[in-house]
């Protein structure tokens, strides 16, 4: 389901996109290394759907959920060390080797790139595991730059990779559209000042991206990728409030 707002958008520079549930269906890889360290302490392992549901906010989060299997749950120090290590070390080497670029992506960005605007990754992902998947996937070579979460002082949903992204590509937050999965996409959006777009490819935490909808400075909610991007690409005098089977 397709449901947009009519409201023009304003002159755009830039687009941010989201990696894992956006760009990549990354869940299977992150699933194979958070069973690795939830069997260092003895655990059954997960379904990917479940560990998806622990995706959004950074690598520290994922460990702690993954082992906890809940949403706030929090392991202590010297349990946390042992389980990121396992985690890491797991997840280095099947990075990219499970995950799948989402049908569309490529000819989205080429669309938008078509259109002259800069195309920028922002993701709370370290760069360590970033950069390796971008360029395993073909993606790297595609964008402008990456700007990933151990970069800047605070991850999404804080505006801070929003910010550095358009500092890096020389262009204002107003001037930029952030197209991501989740709520802490849409939060660091409009916490910076820019607009957003979400697709229904990735995770949110387990919620459905549609009660997103008419969150602040939520422009529509599509399918996928590509859809989002030919939404934003179209002429504004073709802007009109819709839903769409």
């Amino acid at each position: 389901m397709t449901i947009a707002k009519s409201a023009a958008l304003p002159t755009l520079r830039v687009t941010l996109i989201d990696l894992d549930g956006t760009l990549l269906d990354t869940a299977p890889d992150l699933a194979f290394a958070a069973n690795r360290a939830r069997g260092a302490f003895g655990l059954p392992e997960l379904p990917v759907t479940r560990v998806a549901q622990f995706v959004g906010k950074g690598t520290d989060m994922l460990v702690q959920r993954s082992v906890t299997d809940t949403l706030d749950g929090r392991l202590d120090a010297a349990d946390f060390a042992r389980a990121k290590v396992v985690f890491e070390e797991h997840y280095r080497v099947v990075n990219g080797t499970l995950s799948h670029v989402f049908p569309g992506v490529p000819e989205a960005l080429a669309l938008l790139r078509a259109a002259g605007l800069s195309l920028a990754c922002v993701t709370n992902k370290p760069r360590e595991f970033t950069v390796p998947l971008l360029e395993r996937s073909g993606l790297m070579a595609r964008l402008d730059v990456a700007v990933c979460g151990d970069e800047v002082a605070r991850r999404k949903p804080y505006p801070d990779l929003v910010e550095e992204a358009c500092r890096r590509l020389g262009a204002a937050p107003a001037d930029a559209i952030l197209i991501g999965d989740s709520a802490n996409d849409a939060q660091a959006a409009h916490a910076a000042g820019s607009r957003s777009v979400l697709v229904e490819t990735g995770y949110n935490e387990g919620e459905s991206v549609h009660d997103l909808a008419h969150s602040d400075g939520v422009e529509g909610v599509f399918p996928t990728l590509l859809a989002a991007a030919q939404w934003i690409l179209r002429p504004v005098a073709d802007a009109t409030l819709h839903t769409t089977p």
